[in-house]
């Protein structure tokens, strides 16, 4: 599948537009996937790769939530 990120050219300023693709790529995580891409990932680091990831974004959800509730 592939998905294509568009930015229009407003009033011939390109470096405007730039700025934008390069913002959209980088929420796309296209920088991430590239970098990821790099070299192989054995199956056992991909693994505990995405393990550490769910924590990381767990403990992260729990700081927020801690955050506003006010413990």
């Amino acid at each position: 599948m592939e998905a294509r990120v568009e930015v229009v050219v407003r009033e011939n300023n390109v470096d405007q537009a730039l700025r934008a693709l390069k913002k959209k790529m980088q929420r796309e995580g296209v920088y991430k996937e590239m970098k990821m891409r790099r070299h192989f990932e054995k199956p056992s680091e991909r693994r505990a790769r995405e393990r550490a990831e769910a924590v990381r974004r767990f403990r992260k959800l729990m700081r927020k939530r801690m955050e506003r509730e006010g413990y």
